[in-house]
């Protein structure tokens, strides 16, 4: 769950985005498909890791993978804060409810 700073830090980017590009139906649209291209750089980094492209070979590390999951994270939040006033508790009650999945440990 993030920290009250680090929304504070998510609100800011918001707010950066707001000013820059406004909050226009598209611009909403385009901060959910930015998320797409997030998790696609995932995937690009993670296939470099595993070095499964014979032709490039091994390009990334698991730094980098998980540099590339923080960007998701990041991208998604900022795209929750955009559409919610109250993204905190949106993030808290949903993983209220998958705690209650009582997944095995």
């Amino acid at each position: 769950m993030l920290t009250p700073a680090q929304w504070t830090t998510i609100r800011h980017l918001t707010d950066w985005l707001d000013q820059q590009n406004g909050r226009s139906q598209e611009e909403i649209g385009l901060r959910i498909l930015k998320l797409a291209e997030e998790q696609g750089e995932v995937a690009q980094a993670w296939i470099g890791y595993t070095g499964q492209n014979p032709r490039k070979g091994v390009t990334h590390t698991r730094d980098d993978v998980a540099d590339e999951l923080c960007d998701v994270i990041v991208t998604a939040a900022v795209a929750l804060t955009t559409i919610s006033d109250h993204p905190a508790d949106h993030l808290t009650a949903k993983l209220a409810s998958i705690a209650a999945l009582r997944i095995p440990a």
